[in-house]
């Protein structure tokens, strides 16, 4: 691998695109189909998932999730939830009441800015309480199908 000359050691290395495509073909020939570790089946119940699996494990928040999809499948039903009662659902997880008062705020602004659809575009997903660039990424990635590496 090659350090271009305008960057300074301690910065990120430079590839090339033959570089990066072997990579590329490692990773895929070590993952050839790589699926989803959450369970969800529309871009709502992907956004949340992602959104809930900050900080803990997706088989916890693939615990909780079929509780609160049964309770409010809908941003317009979560909106309309008492954040406490999204909250006793989801307690298991790690920040569960910041994570509820998120998940309720977000809902309000999908139903009141989107007509209750989740955005297809990263500057409008990382303005929902509780979304940052990896989350927008894998919800943009694994919801619409458009490409991205989610970073942790």
């Amino acid at each position: 691998m090659k350090i271009h000359p305008s960057l300074a050691q301690e910065e990120a290395p430079f590839v090339t695109d033959a570089e990066a495509k072997q990579l590329f073909d490692q990773i895929m020939a070590l993952y050839p189909d790589p699926q989803p570790t959450l369970h969800a089946e529309d871009p709502f119940q992907i956004l949340v998932a992602v959104m809930l699996s900050a900080q803990t494990t997706d088989v916890a928040v693939n615990a909780v999730t079929p509780k609160l999809f049964a309770a409010y499948p809908t941003p317009a039903d979560m909106a309309a939830a008492p954040v406490e009662a999204i909250a006793a659902i989801i307690s298991r997880l790690g920040l569960y009441r910041t994570k509820a008062a998120h998940l309720k705020a977000l809902s309000d602004i999908l139903v009141k800015e989107y007509a209750g659809k989740v955005p297809n575009k990263a500057a409008d997903l990382v303005r929902l309480p509780g979304v940052g660039k990896k989350t927008a990424t894998v919800v943009l990635s694994d919801a619409f199908n458009i490409p991205g590496v989610a970073v942790d």
